[in-house]
């Protein structure tokens, strides 16, 4: 996920998103996806963020806002 928001490409981080919903679960994806951080303890959200990527953090604020809970899956 964070090659996404380094390059600013919209379209891989669709993608990784839609294969991460097929094979991942919510808490996988949140720890995986979300919060997993790279050398220098940056999540894909800093990294948008520093290189002024709002259209990237707009779009991982969007994933995140859809993304049902483990609860409202099971429901």
């Amino acid at each position: 996920m964070q090659i996404a928001p380094f390059s600013g490409k919209l379209d891989v981080m669709n993608w990784l998103w839609e294969l991460a919903k097929e094979r991942l679960t919510t808490e996988e994806i949140k720890n995986e996806m979300l919060l997993r951080t790279d050398g220098e303890g940056w999540t894909a959200w800093h990294i948008a963020a520093f290189r002024g990527k709002l259209d990237v953090m707009h779009k991982i604020w969007e994933l995140v806002k859809k993304r049902p809970t483990t609860e409202e899956i099971k429901n």
